[in-house]
């Protein structure tokens, strides 16, 4: 099984860093439930993604990667996807 770290983003550029071992399902999970933070403020834009072998790979990624600055985590994005663009192939 692989486990993911992925970038989220929306219109305004708010970014929303996640964990799945399932990236299509949680994709569209943020984008159909309410009251969650990527459906509130229209997140659903998949800029960046990352595969790990294992899941604690994956989580200790996801934490570095929320304890970074803005400017870090646009740095990152920029090194598989310079022009921001949508990855979510449906």
């Amino acid at each position: 099984m692989l486990y993911y770290v992925y970038i989220l983003t929306n219109k305004s550029n708010t970014l929303y860093v996640g964990v799945t071992n399932n990236l299509q399902r949680r994709l569209y999970e943020h984008t159909t439930r309410k009251n969650h933070f990527t459906s509130k403020y229209n997140i659903n834009k998949l800029i960046y993604y990352e595969e790990f072998a294992e899941a604690l790979d994956a989580i200790r990624a996801e934490k570095k990667i929320k304890g970074w600055t803005r400017k870090k985590k646009i740095d990152l994005i920029k090194t598989i996807n310079p022009e921001f663009e949508n990855l979510l192939k449906c």
